[in-house]
């Protein structure tokens, strides 16, 4: 890091603090203003934030060393953004009548209570344990290398890191609530964008071009099948990425995620009306389209790298070159002086959006979905104080789970995606039959949940043993729950939490029409179907179709 570099990452700074103190001067009097922003979002704001709060450690590190490692493999969870459209196009209409602040409340407007706190009990403990545990890890990680300190003040320099991303980031999230966290996603977007653009062509520049980079990884096999690193599309008999299985297991995590989870909805809920609610999912859709250019296909060019000098990436003890030391190390390497800043930048701007978003999101599922239930009649401006208290708590528990992940190694990008096929199935399949079958009931959308959280910990729990036992004896439920592939086990566990949500619904009282008016397709009223509506227009049908034109190609030309 030279001066010059100092300097672009002071104006940043500078420019970052200028959006807060803007921030601070509006006025948030309740918890709409606080968690929502007021609801008077615009499209911008909203698919910006949504792309800016997506993008974080899994992806400076986890999805560029995915690219290192196994090449096109993990494109299918990027590319399955265009799940967005889904958000914006199904569900905006159903969560804008519902007027909720969170997921879990929405639940219980459909479902009952008990909906309402299991969905909010999952969501609080995978925010703490995996998002906001492996952002602060790896985002510790990322700067040690990039700024290449190892101790500063006899303290490690990750620590150091670590725990400064966090204290800076949870200042204006706590300080600012929800307009803080989308409106300096409009400045950090464009400069994680431009940064990520620099490393990509300097990293095509050094290597050759792209040609070069097809041909290297294209000559490198990833199994017994013949299937190469360019693959997207590899044998079913591959058992880590076969086709089906990640065709069917990247569409359900990415579903639950892009559709239901607190963390990307909430952006989209702020929207002032239905109409730039879905415009902004329909932005954030064509900004998701990137990542996989931005991050993993660099980290494919560190492959390449490495392999036509054989010491471009750093060896890790076994001898083996460090797939997540990626991204980083295309940044020490290749960048000149002043660019290095500005992709620091870039590197900070998405740690601290994707760390902002973790914050807001998880302060008010505890204010809303627990707080406020046991004391409904709390003021709105102790709501916000306790969503602040609740902010400073989750980042407490993020810091004290850290030594726990840097023990996990290089689990980063999979270890997020394992959790998630199995945390997903159960609530995508209480979403879904959900909105679509008004038939489904209170019991049969709880049950579906509780199903699904049974089999994930179980899941979970014969993974941890079985991977630790030496010599486990052959038997029905080590093959069901370890043996099967991790991808056909989430497609068969979605399919299982729906058969319980019908057969429970079936077995027991239908919901009123009262009930779930507006809230499920075929129970509306004339006049929710003309605002949604008039909501769009055929310029978002013309985007629509360009964002699912660019999937297909995507998918066509790396077959």
């Amino acid at each position: 890091m030279e001066a010059l570099d100092w300097i672009v990452i002071g104006v940043f700074s500078f420019a970052l603090i200028g959006i807060i103190v803007w921030v601070l001067k509006q006025k948030q009097n309740n918890s709409a203003d606080y968690f929502l922003g007021g609801r008077d979002a615009t499209w911008i704001a909203i698919g910006a934030s949504i792309f800016a709060s997506n993008i974080g450690s899994e992806h400076l590190i986890g999805l560029a060393g995915a690219g290192a490692s196994s090449g096109m493999a993990m494109a299918h969870w990027e590319i399955q953004g265009w799940m967005i459209l889904i958000l914006g196009w199904v569900f905006v209409p159903f969560y804008s009548r519902s007027m909720v602040y969170t997921m879990p409340e929405f639940l219980e407007r459909r479902y009952n209570p008990q909906s309402r706190t299991i969905l909010s009990v999952i969501s609080l403990i995978s925010y703490v344990l995996t998002k906001v545990a492996v952002t602060v890890y790896a985002g510790g990680l990322v700067f040690q290398q990039v700024f290449g300190i190892k101790e500063l003040w006899g303290i490690d320099f990750f620590w150091i890191a670590a725990i400064g991303l966090v204290l800076i980031t949870a200042l204006y999230t706590v300080i600012g609530g929800m307009k803080s966290v989308l409106y300096t996603s409009v400045l950090q977007t464009p400069i994680l964008l431009l940064g990520s653009l620099i490393i990509l062509v300097l990293g095509l520049k050094e290597l050759g071009g792209w040609d070069e980079m097809i041909r290297i990884a294209g000559a490198t096999t990833v199994n017994e099948y013949g299937d190469s690193m360019t693959n997207l599309i590899r044998s079913n008999g591959d058992p880590d990425f076969p086709w089906l299985g990640a065709l069917v297991g990247s569409a359900i995590i990415g579903f639950w995620y892009w559709c239901t989870d607190q963390f990307i909805v909430q952006r989209v809920l702020s929207g002032k009306n239905q109409k730039e609610s879905r415009r902004g999912a329909i932005f954030g859709a064509y900004l998701k389209l990137l990542p996989v250019f931005l991050f993993l296909i660099p980290g494919m060019i560190a492959f390449a790298l490495h392999q036509k000098t054989g010491s471009f990436l750093p060896f890790m003890d076994n001898g083996i070159h460090n797939a997540d030391a990626a991204f980083p190390t295309l940044v020490t390497k290749l960048l000149p002086a002043g660019v290095k800043g500005l992709v620091v930048c870039g590197i900070l701007a998405a740690l601290m959006s994707s760390l902002a978003s973790l914050f807001n999101s998880s302060a008010m599922l505890f204010t809303i979905d627990f707080y406020k239930r046991f004391k409904p009649k709390t003021s709105e401006k102790k709501l916000v104080i306790i969503g602040q208290i609740a902010t400073v708590v989750i980042v407490i528990l993020g810091i004290l789970w850290i030594p726990i992940m840097r023990n996990v190694g290089d689990v980063l990008y999979a270890y997020l995606q394992d959790v998630q096929s199995v945390l997903a199935p159960g609530i995508a399949a209480a979403f879904l039959l959900g909105i679509t079958w008004k038939r489904t009931s209170a019991k049969g959308g709880m049950w579906g949940l509780i199903a699904g959280m049974v089999i994930g910990l179980t899941r979970l729990g014969a993974k941890v043993y079985y991977s630790s036992a030496v010599s486990p004896d052959e038997n029905i439920f080590k093959y069901i729950f370890y043996d099967v592939n991790w991808l056909f086990f989430c497609g068969w566990m979605l399919l299982f939490c729906i058969l319980v949500i019908i057969a429970v619904s079936l077995l027991t009282k239908a919901p009123s029409m009262e009930k779930i008016q507006g809230l499920v397709f075929g129970v509306t009223t004339k006049e929710q179907a003309a605002e949604t509506r008039a909501g769009w227009n055929h310029w978002d049908i013309i985007h629509t179709c360009i964002i699912l034109s660019i999937t297909v190609a995507f998918y066509i030309y790396f077959w």
